[in-house]
């Protein structure tokens, strides 16, 4: 294929992608009102002890946020779809054999990013708790809608996407752009990462949520490395045996 015609596969894949997530937004601004009523939950839970609440800044906020929560919701529940399109989108770069683990690489990545997503909700009320209790007993905390919903978000859909990555660097792997020697070889800095990673989206004084995320993406990793290096060993003795037919 010429650029031109990548250029244009890319696209059409991009648009399937964003019609999928733009039907799934439909459909989840109907269960966005519940939705948001399970995110605020920690802040309800803690409200009496804390005086803790959650507040609308401007006309618009309430607006703003049920279109926020539906839009998650879209991009969460087509994760199937905008994964497969991201997928299929790389296949052609594998040799025929390897076309065979599409569908592997697939079913590992949909319930990766669905669990990193549910760990991040796991997290949240643990975040909410540690941080609103260093509000003093005689004052209140007044907690705007947005930048509370932000938050929450970027916690469990970076989680998700997080978990995702061990899949695509097997892939990588099997296209034939990394190795498992040079995977295992950047393992230091990839620990680094992962823990920088979940330093960003948990708030930095919470050491246990972030530990509670880094374990996980770090045991991916090396599971990754696993998964490249049963390749690669494949790879090398099918070669050999091809060397010695040739011999």
């Amino acid at each position: 294929m010429s650029l031109a015609e990548h250029l244009r596969e890319f696209r059409n894949r991009l648009i399937i992608s964003a019609v999928a997530i733009l039907l799934f937004s439909i459909g989840g601004w109907f269960v966005a009102p519940f939705i948001w009523d399970a995110l605020r939950a920690p802040i309800t839970t803690i409200g009496e002890a804390h005086n803790a609440t959650i507040n609308y800044t401007d006309i618009s906020s309430a607006f703003d946020l049920t279109l926020q929560v539906a839009a998650t919701v879209g991009i969460v529940a087509a994760s199937p779809v905008w994964l497969y399109q991201i997928l299929a989108f790389i296949v052609p770069g594998l040799s025929g054999r390897e076309k065979k683990y599409t569908l592997g690489f697939f079913f590992s990545a949909i319930p990766l990013f669905l669990g990193g997503c549910a760990t991040g909700w796991f997290v949240i009320p643990h975040v909410v708790v540690l941080l609103t209790s260093f509000v003093p007993p005689e004052d209140s905390s007044f907690i705007d809608a947005r930048t509370y919903l932000g938050f929450v978000l970027k916690l469990v859909v970076a989680v998700g996407v997080g978990f995702v990555l061990p899949v695509f660097l097997v892939l990588l792997d099997f296209i034939g752009i990394l190795t498992a020697k040079s995977i295992l070889k950047a393992w230091r800095w990839a620990v680094l990462l992962i823990v920088v990673f979940c330093a960003i989206v948990t708030p930095s004084t919470d050491l246990l949520s972030m530990f509670l995320l880094a374990v996980p993406l770090i045991i991916l990793y090396f599971l990754a490395i696993g998964v490249s290096w049963v390749h690669d060993r494949g790879v090398a003795k099918r070669e050999a045996a091809l060397a010695a037919e040739l011999a």
